[in-house]
């Protein structure tokens, strides 16, 4: 009976053909490691917040004066709305987790080099969109941290020279932050951006099963194929890979639930304690801090502390913050290596991928704490470390002795 119906649909539709070319026998190339897990976990991490994000939506009201008393009612009143919302906020930060991992491996093994630019910068976008989709929820609660932190964020626009005041105003809706910009950000946070989302992570799955899967070695498996024209170097989705899969999952899930039934509010950098307390615009919390996932960047923003000519401090501290962000989409065309992977590169792409890894470990910290002279000092010279890594790439990877890479993965 099945057979019969899955004929049926196959003859009006490639059920079976797209199931076979895109999961089922996908080749994927054997020795991938731990850090190619983290793109399954981010579907499963984007499940988790699309299913627990409409749960909340069913109670949340978006409004200035109810939007935090929602919360609390979704916490205190809804039956398992407290688990329904840490499980959205730790989801938030996994996400970030996760797509930061997926970023580094594919900075380590070449991911971003001829044929996968395109697959890189629908990445890039997908983390963009993240951003924006982090920002946007991350306002929704309306507690002090939420509010205050939008303030800074928004007040960054209105430094923009000329325009800046009058394309606030326009964002904001009001002069002030106020309902009305509470209800732009919630209708962008549930259906503009999460629609962008799926169709941009649908397009890169699309890209990648074109190109195919990168591998530790970055060795190209399509040069060496059976007579079928499959690469040699390869085993099928199924049963390889999902079962690995599945494994990762199942421990992922394990460490996801341990935060959120014991430090769903990771201490205070998963949910800010100050942000328990509804918003109150004539009470400034002692120390604005964004979201941990945004805190390099934040760092970035607040090391800048001298103008430029008619160039304010504040804009050329958004103007930083926003190229730490976009300059990850030039990578394919910055790197000149005659090799992908980090394993057969040279010691200069290896030492400044190594400062650039501590340069975002130290801006995360700096980003996170009050700032005084000498905080500000080392976010300056970090600052710095983490755009040699970009800026000085076109010299040192061009020009470095590089190790010789094997023709196969395998070599028989």
């Amino acid at each position: 009976m099945f057979k019969k119906v899955l004929h049926w649909f196959d003859q009006r539709l490639p059920v079976s053909a797209t199931f076979e070319r895109h999961l089922s026998k996908y080749p994927a190339p054997i020795g991938q490691n731990f850090w190619y897990l983290a793109g399954v976990l981010l579907i499963v991490v984007l499940v988790i917040q699309f299913i627990s994000g409409i749960w909340l939506l069913m109670s949340y009201e978006p409004t200035a004066d109810r939007a935090f008393a929602s919360i609390q009612y979704i916490m205190r009143e809804v039956e398992f709305g407290w688990l329904i919302r840490y499980m959205h906020t730790t989801g938030s930060s996994a996400f970030f987790l996760l797509i930061y991992m997926h970023m580094f491996r594919g900075m380590m093994y070449g991911s971003y080099q001829k044929p996968r630019e395109l697959l890189w910068v629908l990445g890039w976008i997908t983390y963009i969109l993240l951003v924006a989709e982090g920002f946007t929820g991350y306002v929704l609660p309306w507690g002090q941290m939420s509010f205050w932190a939008a303030q800074v964020i928004f007040s960054l626009l209105g430094a923009i020279p000329i325009f800046g005041e009058d394309l606030l105003t326009w964002i904001r809706g009001d002069f002030l932050i106020s309902g009305i910009t509470l209800q732009r950000l919630f209708a962008f946070h549930v259906v503009l951006i999460p629609t962008l989302l799926t169709v941009v992570i649908f397009v890169h799955v699309l890209a990648l099963h074109e190109v195919g899967s990168n591998n530790p070695e970055g060795i190209d498996v399509k040069k060496h194929t059976d007579k079928d024209g499959v690469p040699l170097d390869t085993v099928p989705f199924f049963p390889y890979d999902v079962v690995k899969d599945l494994y990762a999952i199942g421990i992922f899930l394990i460490l996801f639930c341990s935060v959120l039934f014991f430090l769903p509010d990771g201490g205070g950098y998963l949910i800010e304690y100050v942000n328990y307390e509804a918003a109150n615009n004539l009470k400034t919390p002692e120390h604005i801090v964004p979201a941990w996932y945004y805190t390099p960047y934040y760092a970035m923003l607040r090391a800048i502390t001298f103008p430029i000519g008619p160039l304010t401090a504040k804009f050329l501290g958004f103007i930083v913050m926003v190229l730490a962000m976009f300059i990850f989409a030039l990578l394919p065309w910055l790197d000149r290596s005659p090799v992908k992977s980090i394993r057969y590169k040279g010691v200069f792409s290896k030492a400044f991928l190594f400062l650039f890894v501590i340069s975002f470990f130290v801006l995360t910290y700096l980003g996170s704490v009050t700032p005084n002279p000498t905080r500000t000092f080392w976010a300056q010279i970090f600052t710095l470390l983490y755009f040699s890594y970009f800026l000085l790439m076109p010299i040192y990877s061009k020009y470095e002795t590089c190790s010789e890479v094997p023709e196969r993965i395998i070599t028989k």
